[in-house]
């Protein structure tokens, strides 16, 4: 049998930049292990498969899978499959919402045009920020290969926190240090995985040139997922900024940011999350850009 994919770069308006995704359409065809072998074969961080849904209301049923296993949810293989899905549309259609079943819930996903072009996509995570274990700066120093010094603490300690798929996420004192960071597996193997979490997300307050007008500068590493580091990471950088937005509890209106990450790893991307603390509901939103299609034999 045969499958067609379209590969896109997310959270990027430049092609080879951002965070690269391929999605396999009308895959109700494949079982489980064919998917994760499908998505081994691209090593991508994650490929999604697109089926029929269970509900004829909703667009279609969505699953992820990275390198090593699948998630019941993430940023930016909804932000690319919305993107793929609009641009198959054929005789002017121009839907402007879609909605994807998948294992963390219901994601919404909202489509603005310009030009007969998707210019972006923006999703609604199916989940309201949730938290569980802390951490010592003095664990998370280690596994990062890192300075106690260089965890900051006076925000939030290093914690899980999750929108649909948890992470460890810690807040980096400097941008030197964020660079500087490099997981210790074995360091690593002694707090992780918990609670669902098997990767760890960090995040810095200072800018500089090269990250671009944003809020925040992030990595992410995910060693047991099969993927070193990743350049964008929609959904860890969703559940951060609601870490933030929520601190003090006191935000009336939604709370904007702007996320740079993958820049150390030469394939920046911009995440843009918008935080709305009183209906507890964060929405990740991005760009893509389209690189390759064909079909894969299975």
């Amino acid at each position: 049998m045969r499958y067609a994919f379209r590969t896109v770069d997310v959270f990027t308006t430049r092609r080879f930049g951002g965070n690269q995704l391929a999605v396999i359409l009308d895959a109700d065809g494949l079982e489980t292990a064919q998917m994760q072998a499908i998505a081994r074969e691209f090593n991508y961080s994650e490929t999604a498969f697109v089926l029929r849904p269970h509900d004829p209301g909703n667009t279609a049923r969505v699953r992820i899978f990275t390198p090593a296993t699948e998630v019941p949810f993430a940023g930016h293989p909804n932000v690319g499959t919305g993107h793929v899905l609009a641009s198959l549309q054929r005789d002017g259609a121009r839907s402007e919402s879609f909605v994807f079943e998948e294992e963390a819930g219901l994601v919404p996903v909202s489509l603005r045009w310009s030009g007969g072009e998707v210019e972006e996509v923006r999703l609604t995570a199916p989940q309201s920020l949730s938290t569980g274990s802390r951490f010592t700066g003095l664990q998370l120093a280690a596994c990062l290969s890192l300075d106690v010094a260089d965890i900051a603490t006076g925000h939030h300690q290093p914690l899980i926190a999750s929108i649909g798929l948890p992470f460890l996420v810690v807040e980096i004192a400097s941008r030197a240090a964020l660079r500087a960071a490099r997981p210790d597996i074995a360091a690593i193997s002694q707090i992780l995985p918990a609670e669902g979490a098997d990767a760890i997300y960090l995040y810095c307050r200072e800018i500089e040139a090269a990250d671009g007008e944003v809020d925040l500068t992030a990595r992410m590493f995910a060693p047991w997922d099969g993927v070193p580091e990743d350049p964008a990471t929609g959904s860890a950088t969703g559940a951060a900024c609601a870490l933030i937005a929520g601190i003090g509890g006191s935000a009336v209106t939604p709370v904007r940011f702007r996320v740079a990450q993958g820049v150390d790893m030469g394939r920046p991307s911009l995440i843009a999350v918008e935080v709305d603390v009183a209906n507890a509901r964060v929405s990740i939103c991005g760009a893509c850009v389209p690189v390759l299609s064909g079909e894969i034999e299975v």
